[in-house]
């Protein structure tokens, strides 16, 4: 989606944010004074008061021509309002028939960001990936491709060019979980990647299945071998506050696809395991949104990358694997394969960039769905500042965070009795056994966080910002963790 600012309307279909109770106040110079009657007029008689996100849609005559006149309700006028009616617009537009319209803010009283949230919002609602669509009805293509927001605030164009570098690191992480598995696999995930984020500035490195062997990675290489696919370790570093090692650590979770394994999948809805990768999804996306908004903070995302297949050369319930840590592991479900790829991910940047903080991004466990639903990720830190301010991001930036507990007695749980421990715990409490299973491989000293994203990286329904599908959660949630607590 195209977003520009300007003075004037290029544009025959025209916007009208109102914020709540706010429609005495409406005024545009884009329209008559018959034709602004009319559309208040057609606003109370739709019992319209500036509700977020809320739309009134009036066709208004301008001569022998008739003008799309919308309003969008702004709120109470927070960011987070102004973004949802962004996103509003975009729906209601997208598939419309118009190509572009012109968003007034005469009526309103925006601040900088807020502006800057309409336009993300009405950008990445704009998101769609059609491209294996080859018999998609006419009235059902995208056509809205340009916004041009007028009356703005001094500083909103400044205030977007952060949002703008977030929204393509969305994008970047929508394209990547959408992508079907037999296009998105380690080798061409991280190819996918490095295409994109060239030219940002990105330290990367590339580890095959040779260079993780050397290292002892047994963990996310028993999750590998029962695939043709070789596993890949991805790492991108961001040294936007000058040399030295990263303050902070993003790990994902990148299972391309997962079978579970010999533990196989029930067959009906395991086509959605091509988005068992979303939490490296996250990682890069943000990782781009970063570098592109030249983000005064030093960050490395490191996403381990496998592909979960049950063949002759698979690991089996049973088997005991030797963790780069050198900590082994009795598997006793091998679909409870996202841990054993991020632990060993987690040693490799604990040993080769000391991070002081840590964060790791999963689709890790069915529990977390049970729990949660779509609403919330789960949140496991073992310090409490560090979940305050993850839980604060999630809140201002709306992908939205519950913290769960970590104890003693839920540790006990993974106690095996022939190696350090087990990869599953009993039935009860499965999203915190999962999170324990991972703070043994935590450094003392280190400020840690788990978010188990499982229910939140696809939608089946369109949410304020993104239509069914792909959802880019996390990305906006680690951008605004990053600027709060970590930017010089």
């Amino acid at each position: 989606m195209q977003i520009s600012f300007a003075t004037s309307a290029p544009a025959a279909t025209l916007a009208l944010p109102v914020e709540k109770d706010g429609l005495e106040r409406l005024a545009t110079g884009e329209l008559g004074a018959d034709a602004l009657g009319v559309v208040t007029g057609a606003a109370r008689a739709s019992r319209f008061d500036g509700e977020a996100a809320s739309v009134v849609e009036v066709f208004v005559s301008e001569g022998i021509s008739v003008r799309r006149v919308l309003l969008i309700g702004a709120g109470a006028g927070s960011e987070s309002d102004y973004e949802r009616a962004g996103g509003a617009l975009t729906a209601r537009l997208l598939t419309s028939g118009v190509e572009s319209v012109a968003v007034d803010f005469a009526a309103a009283a925006p601040t900088p960001k807020a502006v800057a949230r309409f336009a993300a919002g009405a950008a990445q609602r704009g998101w769609r990936y059609d491209i294996y669509r080859t018999k998609l009805p006419e009235k059902a293509k995208p056509t809205l491709t340009a916004i041009t927001l007028l009356n703005t605030p001094e500083g909103s164009e400044a205030a977007w060019a952060p949002q703008k570098a977030l929204t393509e690191g969305l994008e970047l992480t929508r394209m990547l979980v959408t992508e079907p598995p037999n296009v998105i696999y380690p080798e061409t995930f991280v190819a996918r990647v490095l295409a994109d984020v060239a030219g940002l500035g990105l330290e990367v490195t590339v580890l095959g299945e040779t260079e993780m062997r050397e290292l002892g990675m047994g963990a996310l290489l028993g999750v590998s071998q029962g695939s043709a696919r070789d596993a890949r370790l991805l790492a991108l570093k961001w040294n936007g506050a000058g040399p030295g090692d990263p303050a902070l650590a993003l790990v994902g979770k990148g299972v391309t696809f997962d079978t579970g394994g010999i533990s196989l999948k029930p067959g009906p809805g395991m086509e959605d395991m091509k988005w068992d990768m979303g939490g490296a999804g996250a990682v890069v996306g943000t990782m781009k949104a970063l570098a592109a908004r030249k983000a005064r903070a030093n960050v490395i995302g490191v996403c381990g990358l496998v592909e979960n297949m049950p063949d002759g050369n698979a690991i089996r319930p049973g088997d005991v694997l030797t963790s780069m840590s050198g900590q082994t592991i009795e598997v006793l479900n091998t679909d409870a394969e996202g841990r054993l790829v991020l632990c060993d991910a987690l040693t490799w940047v604990q040993r080769q960039h000391h991070p002081k903080t840590i964060v790791d991004l999963a689709t890790l466990t069915g529990a977390m769905i049970v729990s949660l639903g779509s609403e919330h990720g789960g949140c496991f830190a073992n310090d409490d500042s560090l979940a305050d301010q993850l839980l604060a991001a999630g809140k201002a930036s709306g992908d939205l965070l519950w913290r769960f507990p970590l104890s003693d007695a839920y540790n006990k749980l993974i106690d095996s009795q022939i190696a350090d421990m087990k990869n599953v715990g009993p039935r009860g409490a499965g999203s915190i056994t999962a999170a324990q299973f991972l703070q043994r491989y935590i450094d003392t000293g280190v400020r840690w966080a788990h978010l188990d994203i499982a229910g939140m990286v696809w939608a089946e329904k369109p949410g304020a910002t993104y239509d069914k599908g792909a959802t880019g959660y996390g990305v906006r949630l680690l951008d605004r963790f990053v600027a709060d607590n970590f930017e010089e």
